[in-house]
């Protein structure tokens, strides 16, 4: 492997410090500049530029969104987004993403040290995926965030949420609807696809990994620019025509029948494919209450959540979907998918919203 060069640019001292030694003890990886603001990364970058950067949103002189979008038009690089959970924060992350960021990084306003500790794992793999991303992808602004930060030593399948499924089930009259999963680069994927969707195309069921308060401040972006509605997912919400929801941070999402559709069910539990909310919850829960009448769509993301319940969708009779490697910003979850044989197609996402609504009129 390369050695990935790592710039780090935050106010706090601390967070610069904690990010650095645990990263440049990495196989691999090396923070050769950590600074205070945008300023004083610029004059770095002028003798030497990072190959990924681990950038906060709220710094003096220059703010993190403006110096992302100063970077994307002179120079595309992997961008890792550091912000603190809070409604403000949330808003701006969601914006910086949309302009080409690859992730996000949650910081807490306390215990620091010791919550980068415990998401070690996960911010390692991380940079490792930003810097394998797709550059070109970047420029393009074809998308992307992520994940919960909380590390677990034994990694869950969707069993401790769900039972599997175990036959198929009858869905003659039922509504046909979508189920979406993504990570890594999916922010702008989901943006690419929901844009292009009219008011008729089926009811959508959606998770993208994002933290707590990230996932409302996305649904709310995205519904201020869709012709469809979009929303973050609450409790016996339905998925209906015209609706897309994406499922809340830090919980869980599934589908239960409801008459000829589907409604929601927000369920609390622990980490299932070490992300909550889980692509695999979400789509074994669709192939536990569907079949013909249901598309799964596995988007760009880091690692191989999502990958199981797509064997389990097609297995259950639905209608499996992965992005390609030459359109995902993160050849991660699809790629799984594929090689565990869940995907009865494979496509461009410039084709998802054709195929999505093809499916709707079959």
């Amino acid at each position: 492997m390369d050695e990935i060069n790592v710039m780090v640019v935050d106010d706090s001292a601390l967070i610069r410090q904690v990010l650095f030694e645990i990263l440049d003890s990495k196989t691999g990886i090396r923070v050769s500049i950590r600074a205070s603001n945008p300023i004083i990364a610029e004059k770095h970058m002028e003798k030497e530029w990072p190959d990924v950067i681990i950038l906060d949103i709220e710094m003096p002189e220059k703010d993190g969104l403006t110096f992302l979008k100063e970077i994307m038009e002179k120079r595309p690089t992997p961008i890792i987004i550091c912000s603190g959970v809070t409604e403000k924060n949330a808003t701006v992350t969601i914006e910086a993403l949309s302009a080409g960021a690859v992730s996000i990084i949650t910081k807490p306003k306390i215990g620091i040290k010791d919550f980068f500790y415990e998401s070690e794992q996960l911010l390692v793999d991380e940079v490792r995926a930003a810097y394998n991303s797709n550059h070109a992808l970047l420029r393009k602004r074809l998308q992307y965030p992520n994940v919960n930060r909380n590390l677990v030593e034994k990694k869950y399948t969707a069993d401790v949420v769900l039972s599997p499924p175990v036959k198929k089930v009858n869905v003659d009259g039922m509504d046909r609807i979508v189920v979406i999963g993504a990570s890594s680069g999916g922010t702008q994927a989901l943006e690419s696809v929901l844009t292009a969707l009219p008011t008729d195309c089926p009811g959508i069921a959606i998770v993208q990994h994002m933290p707590e308060k990230f996932t409302k401040a996305f649904a709310d972006r995205l519904n201020s620019i869709c012709d469809i509605e979009v929303k973050e997912a609450e409790q016996d919400d339905l998925v209906c025509q015209g609706r897309a929801l994406i499922a809340r941070g830090g919980k869980h999402m599934s589908l239960q029948k409801y008459g000829q559709s589907y409604r929601i069910s927000v369920i609390d539990g622990p980490l299932v494919s070490r992300h909550r909310p889980s692509v695999d919850v979400l789509f074994r829960s669709a192939a536990k209450a569907g079949g013909s009448n249901i598309l799964g769509l596995i988007l760009t993301g880091m690692g191989d959540d999502g990958a199981a319940g797509l064997l389990e969708m097609k297995n259950s009779g639905c209608y499996t979907v992965a992005q390609d490697k030459e359109s995902s910003l993160v050849y991660g979850m699809p790629k799984v998918a594929v090689e565990r044989g869940g995907a009865l197609n494979v496509i461009s996402l410039l084709l998802a919203p054709d195929t999505i609504m093809k499916f709707a009129n079959q």
